[in-house]
Order: structure tokens, then C-alpha cells, then sequence
């Protein structure tokens, strides 16, 4: 396996693979989900309905992420992805043949947006969890950081070729998506990587058993219990902001196209960090990212109620995205590298489904607050809420002596004590009192070390 910095990755052949079958699918998602609401206002004539369609994929991952976190610590998480990619290619094109034959109805989109939203747990679930093994830890922020800016691109560039699918026939996004996940089962079929290390004794126990034991095991992880719990407090701001910025737009006179290029804006910000991630997360301190995350979020979004036109508003929006994929590919890193194997998927899918939850509730929050405050009032309680997030963060002395990512605190106590033992050394004495002391490890520069600890980070 390729442990190469830099382009090394891409002569990883796994990774390479893996990589491409997610973007190519990602486009096709893209196409789909711009195509789905529009064909249920087809169909319905109905927003309410629409917007039920697209909340009952969010829905699922709720109901449905710590159970498949468990699920795939048990199943061959190669063998899953492969078949999650195969039912949703079957879903994609069972809604293209009768949206062709003039048969598609509500009940069927209903059960696709169900069954999808459930394969599509299950995938990136398995997916997140197996990447340390096909790139290793050493590749890992960058592996992640890479995926961060494949996302961010199809995001900038994705929009506009999901219109130009569906100018071109209702069928097109949907028998695209299908392909696409077609592809994306072949690319992983063509994988020789092992996603997971070998199980010991296979598992016996109750699910619930072993949800509570990665939840158990998660929480007793200081730094990533309070990141998460931060985190998930800033995706309910987030949740609210998507609501908030278009009302903005609307009330500034910005037309559809505006708006798309509002958050194209953010598209391109998130792009930018994603392109830097792996760079920043080697050499800056998990904690610092997440407090220089929080800063500027919390300086940052009052900006939106104050901008008098929407060009203003996609400068607020590319500047308050900027550092988020930085802090996404830390954080993920450092929680996957110091997770072992067999737990992954449950931890995993505990901090998606904590996140993904908080993200619903901003959404929901946004509709009522702007009904009852208008839109700038609740811009600026947002923005009071990262204020308090980021001082919280900014006083977590846990958070400020975080170990390097990957790092365990019983490690980071052996770490030290070698270093106090070289030092001994250098000093002339004896520092410890086994056999070797001092002399069996590898030195590391200060630098050195806080390069691997920033490396393996999100």
C-alpha cells in the first residue's frame, strides 16, 4: 500500500479507484436531487409534498444510523458498499423507466426515497470507516482532503450541469444517477484493499449491546466528545442559515440565479479550504483549527444581514466557508486514527447521526423564527450562538492541550516520558527504569511530531 505523502496518494490504485467512483456518483446525486423536487411539484403540485420527499432521506439516517453503524462492524464492509451501490442503481432506474413509461407515482417515490436513504447510510458508513485501511493512517488527511475538494468541486461546478441533465429530458438525472452508481460498484469491485481488519470471534451479541459499547467507547474520548458536541451545536446554526441566506437574497431583490450564485460563493470558499486541508491539519493543532473554525463563523455571519446587495452576500458566504472543510478533515482524521477497526462504523455513524439531527432542527427552527422575527433577527442570534461557541472552545483546556491527532492520552504520557528520558540522557543521567530506556525509540524532531499528530486529524 502506498504511504506516500503528496501525489503519492494517487498511485495508491485503491484510493484512485475509490475516489473517482465517488465523484462520478456524487455528479449523478447531484443531478438527482436537483430533478426530485421538481418532479414531485409535477406530479402534486404541491411544495408540502416536495419538501416531504426531500425530508424523508434526512429521516431515515436518523432512524436508521446507529443501526447501521453496528451493521457494517459486523458485515464485510466491501461487500456492503458494493451492494448498497447496486440497490440504488436498481432505485435510480426503476424511477427512470416509469417516469419514461408515464407510470411513476407517489407511493414509489416515497419507498425509493426510503430504501435509498437507508443504502446510502449504510455506504457512508462503511465508506468512512474502511478508508484508514485503504489508504493508512499516514495518507489519511489527505485522502480525506481530497475527498473534501472533490465534493466542494462538484458542488461550484455540479449545479449547472444537474440543470442542463434535466433541460434535457426528465429521465436524464435519474438514469444518470443510475449509472453512476453503477460505475461506483464496478471501481470498488476492482479494489484489492482490505476494508477491515480481521474479526476475532464473530459477533454474538445484541445490537443494542454493541451500539451502546461505540457509544460508550466515544464518549469516553474527551476531545472528541466536546468537538462533537460544538460541532453538532454549529450545524443547528447551519441548518438555520440555508433559510436565512435566501430570505436575505429574496429581500435584497436577488433572482434565482442570484441565489445560485450566493452559494456557488460558499461552494468555492469550501473548495479553497478543502484544496489546504491536508496542509493546515499537518501543521496546526486539532483545537486551534476548531477555535479558528468557530472565530470566524462567529465574526463572519452577522455580515449577512448587513450586506446591501447579493455579490456582498457571496463574499460572506465564500469567507465563512473557507475553514470548515479544514476542521472537517482534522477532525475526522484524528477520530478515525485513534478509533480501532472493529468500532469504526459505530462511532462513525453516532457522530453523523448526533450532527445530521442537530442540522434538521436548525432547519426546522429557521421557518418559525423568520415567520415570527422577520429575517435579520434571527441572523444576529445566530451569530451571538457562535460567539458563545467559540469562547466555550476557546476556554476548554482539554481542547487547547489536545495530543497530537491519533494520539491516545496514555500515549501522549509515554511520549513524554521518552522525551524526558532523552533528555536525561543528554544530561547525562538515567532516566527510567527498564532495560533500554532511552535508547530503543525513534527521535523526532518537535516539528516532526507535530506534522504525524496534525496528518492523521477529522
Amino acid at each position: 500500500m502506498t504511504t506516500l505523502r503528496g501525489p503519492g496518494l494517487f498511485r495508491n490504485r485503491d484510493f484512485s479507484l475509490l475516489l473517482s467512483g465517488q465523484l462520478i456518483s456524487a455528479i449523478g446525486n447531484q443531478a438527482e436531487s436537483m430533478a426530485l423536487p421538481l418532479i414531485v411539484l409535477a406530479l402534486t403540485g404541491s411544495a408540502t409534498q416536495a419538501g416531504f420527499v426531500l425530508g424523508l432521506g434526512t429521516l431515515t439516517f436518523l432512524v436508521f444510523g446507529l443501526v447501521a453503524g453496528a451493521l457494517v462492524d459486523r458485515w464485510d464492509r466491501k461487500a456492503t458498499m458494493i451492494w448498497c451501490e447496486l440497490g440504488r442503481t436498481v432505485l435510480a432506474g426503476g424511477v427512470a423507466v416509469t417516469l419514461w413509461l408515464d407510470k411513476l407515482t407517489m407511493p414509489q417515490l416515497y419507498a425509493t426515497t426510503v430504501l435509498a436513504g437507508i443504502l446510502t447510510t449504510l455506504f457512508q458508513v462503511a465508506n468512512t470507516a474502511a478508508l484508514p485501511n485503504v489508504v493508512g493512517r499516514r495518507q489519511l488527511s489527505a485522502a480525506l482532503g481530497c475527498s473534501q475538494s472533490a465534493g466542494s468541486a462538484v458542488g461550484v461546478f455540479g449545479a449547472s450541469l444537474a440543470g442542463a441533465l434535466y433541460a434535457a429530458g426528465r429521465t436524464v438525472p435519474f438514469a444518470v444517477n443510475a449509472v453512476s452508481f453503477a460505475v461506483s460498484a464496478a471501481s470498488l469491485r476492482l479494489m484489492r484493499a482490505r476494508f477491515q481488519l480481521d474479526r476475532q470471534d464473530a459477533r454474538t451479541s445484541r445490537l443494542t449491546a454493541e451500539i451502546r459499547e461505540g457509544l460508550g467507547w466515544l464518549w469516553r474520548q474527551p476531545v472528541i466528545r466536546f468537538l462533537t458536541l460544538v460541532s453538532a451545536a454549529d450545524k443547528v446554526r447551519y441548518g438555520a442559515g440555508y433559510l436565512l441566506i435566501i430570505t436575505l437574497a429574496r429581500q435584497l431583490g436577488a433572482s434565482s440565479l442570484w441565489i445560485g450564485v450566493i452559494f456557488s460563493g460558499a461552494a468555492v470558499g469550501a473548495l479553497a479550504g478543502a484544496l489546504v486541508a491536508d496542509w493546515a491539519a499537518r501543521r496546526f493543532p486539532l483545537g486551534r483549527i476548531a477555535v479558528m473554525m468557530l472565530w470566524l463563523e462567529a465574526l463572519m455571519f452577522p455580515l449577512y444581514a448587513l450586506a446591501p446587495n447579493p455579490l456582498l452576500l457571496a463574499a460572506v458566504a465564500a469567507a465563512e466557508s473557507l475553514v470548515a472543510p479544514v476542521y472537517a478533515v482534522a477532525m475526522t482524521a484524528h477520530q478515525l486514527a485513534i478509533t480501532p477497526d472493529e468500532l469504526r462504523g459505530r462511532t462513525t455513524s453516532a457522530v453523523s447521526t448526533l450532527t445530521t439531527g442537530a442540522l434538521s432542527i436548525g432547519a426546522l427552527a429557521s421557518g418559525a423564527l423568520i415567520s415570527t422575527l422577520g429575517a435579520k433577527p434571527p441572523v444576529w442570534l445566530c451569530g451571538a450562538w457562535l460567539l458563545a461557541l467559540a469562547l466555550l472552545a476557546t476556554a476548554n483546556r482539554t481542547v487547547r492541550q489536545a495530543p497530537p491527532a491519533g494520539t491516545t492520552p496514555q500515549q501522549k504520557a509515554t511520549g513524554t516520558a521518552e522525551t524526558a528520558d532523552v533528555a536525561g540522557q543528554e544530561r547525562g543521567t538515567v532516566v527510567g527504569n527498564w532495560p533500554g530506556a532511552g535508547s530503543g525509540g525513534r527521535s523526532q524532531s518537535p516539528g516532526l511530531a507535530v506534522g504525524r499528530w496534525w496528518w492523521r486529524a477529522r
